[in-house]
């Protein structure tokens, strides 16, 4: 192996430069460090920077490289996770994010605890949890491909380093860190991706009458209830994710939030153009006409390869290394995201909301910092021993927190009852449902099975709806049993009778002395209130 070194020394440059920014950043935070300034900057991001930050926490190395291996696999009609995931976002960011930010939220998960109480809201922390460490291992393994590739270095080292700088200036800075080496790697990426593919489109290789009737690809209408299943899963399963909020929270205003996630949703599908063009490329090259020395024509499990492999034998070197900075800056753009979303719900809903309520600012800080570089060092190891875990855990934020997250900030009567059973069947359903990538026999087999292909019944959605189903019926249920004395109060044992009669006691508070000084008991009635007619809108 002989180490590229003029491309070795360029993506060393780009490293240093984005540590430089992010510790700059993190000195700045550290001057005023408060667990707001941790968490969300102080709540004061503006357009520009919002803009920047949401965007480049949606396009990871997993965003750009799924899209080339998908246009060049099965073609743009199946290619459904960029449309997937932006919709979601834009759902998240007009419809969610601003009814949890008038009611003050720090984390999504603030909204199950008010509601359902510390515990039971915490446990809720298991699927965010996964998503999180699982997609960070995924996007860090597709830049360990891509290094591979272009440096002829080990992946495994690329990984580490990778991951190194975006824990150390996660560690020290937050989300201001974030925020500004968010602004570097969204200008990198773009550069880097619309460089790249006029390069590779005009190599002598590369004859795109060879793709002209099937880069669209087609849809299998025996494969349809997957499919629906699986654009499902995209557009509904993303909604709940903890790393989306977290930007969006630190919107100066809930106004703001919405205009520059609209924004960046648009400008997430412009950044998918030069990802499919790449992969119509890669699928249209005859790879005998280049130094590529593998087995031709390709074989369908080297197209999770097919953007690096683009950008380093159809491209001049220097255009391939400003390709390999824009794959650096995707996943370290994802990486620092999911780090510091994970370090944050540990931090401030785990360990302080359930274990430590009296933790001083300093302890929570280092209880986030701690949890940043765990995570960190758990995801890279994942990185390196595996690359299909992680799919699972998508499954698990679509059917298990879609439904709560929709349920406890729209479905009034929702309580703890209802919230813990459709968590424990929504698990066991999907377990039970089988996972071929994991080695999870089907137990639980739906209508359309084929020992083959497996579940081909949209039974993710299924589930999802049974969820639904189970919170909004046994909350009903259980507030009937207890209101109607048909049930005696003292079997209540997560209070949720109790609760809703503090909430109604705190609201006539505030009604009834309206000319009165504000006491505690008022504004935790009056930001009820508002939590409430949001709740209602």
């Amino acid at each position: 192996m002989v180490v590229n070194i003029p491309a070795l020394i360029s993506i060393i440059i780009f490293y240093v430069a984005i540590f430089i920014v992010g510790i700059v950043a993190g000195r700045k935070s550290a001057r005023k460090t408060t667990t707001d300034e941790m968490y969300l900057a102080s709540r004061n991001k503006g357009m520009c920077i919002a803009f920047f930050t949401i965007t480049a926490t949606m396009v990871g190395g997993g965003y750009i490289n799924g899209t080339a291996e998908m246009m060049a696999a099965s073609g743009l009609v199946n290619s459904l996770a960029p449309v997937g995931y932006s919709l979601s976002m834009l759902i998240a960011g007009v419809m969610y994010a601003p009814t949890m930010r008038r009611n003050n939220c720090v984390t999504a998960f603030d909204m199950y605890q008010r509601k359902y109480g510390r515990r039971v809201g915490g446990l809720l922390f298991f699927p965010q949890l996964c998503g999180d460490i699982f997609w960070t291992a995924a996007i860090l393994s597709a830049l360990g491909t891509t290094v591979a590739l272009i440096l002829d270095i080990s992946d495994t080292l690329a990984i580490i380093v990778s991951a190194f700088v975006a824990v150390i200036y996660t560690f020290l800075g937050g989300l201001v860190a974030v925020a500004y080496t968010d602004v570097i790697q969204l200008l990198c990426m773009t550069f880097g991706l619309f460089l790249a593919f006029p390069f590779a489109m005009h190599h002598p290789a590369v004859d795109l009458s060879r793709v002209s009737d099937t880069w669209i690809g087609h849809l299998d209408t025996r494969d349809l209830g997957s499919d629906i299943d699986t654009w499902l899963l995209l557009v509904l399963g993303g909604i709940p994710w903890q790393v989306y909020y977290q930007r969006m929270f630190a919107c100066k205003t809930t106004k703001i939030t919405r205009v520059a996630t609209t924004f960046a949703v648009g400008f997430c599908v412009v950044l998918t153009i030069p990802s499919a063009v790449i992969g119509v490329i890669g699928k249209a090259a005859d790879w005998n006409q280049t130094s590529y020395e593998g087995l031709v024509p390709l074989p369908k499990s080297k197209y999770n390869a097919i953007l690096p492999m683009v950008l380093n034998y159809l491209c001049p070197l220097p255009v391939a290394v400003i390709g390999l900075g824009a794959v650096a800056a995707a996943v370290m753009s994802s990486t620092d995201s999911c780090v510091l979303s994970t370090g944050t719900v540990f931090a401030k809903n785990i360990y302080t909301d359930v274990f430590r309520q009296q933790a001083s600012v300093r302890e929570q800080i280092w209880v986030l910092r701690i949890a940043i570089v765990i995570t960190g060092i758990i995801a890279t190891v994942l990185a390196i021993a595996v690359t299909t875990i992680y799919v699972l855990c998508s499954d698990l934020l679509y059917i298990v927190l879609f439904p709560q997250l929709t349920c406890v900030l729209w479905f009034r009567p929702s309580n703890t009852y209802g919230s813990l059973m459709a968590y424990i069947f929504a698990l066991v359903i999907r377990v039970a449902s089988g996972e071929p990538l994991l080695g999870i026999p089907a137990a639980l087999k739906f209508p359309m099975y084929d020992d083959t292909l497996g579940q081909q019944f949209p039974f993710r959605t299924v589930t999802m709806l049974i969820s639904f189903a189970i919170i909004t019926g046994v909350s009903v249920l259980t507030n009937c049993l207890f209101k109607r004395g048909i049930l005696p109060l003292k079997y209540d044992v997560f209070r949720c009778i109790e609760k809703e009669s503090v909430r109604f006691e705190k609201m006539q508070d505030v009604m009834n002395n309206p000319q009165g000084e504000m006491t505690q008991n008022k504004q935790e009635a009056t930001a009820l209130k508002n939590g409430e007619e949001t709740q209602m809108l």
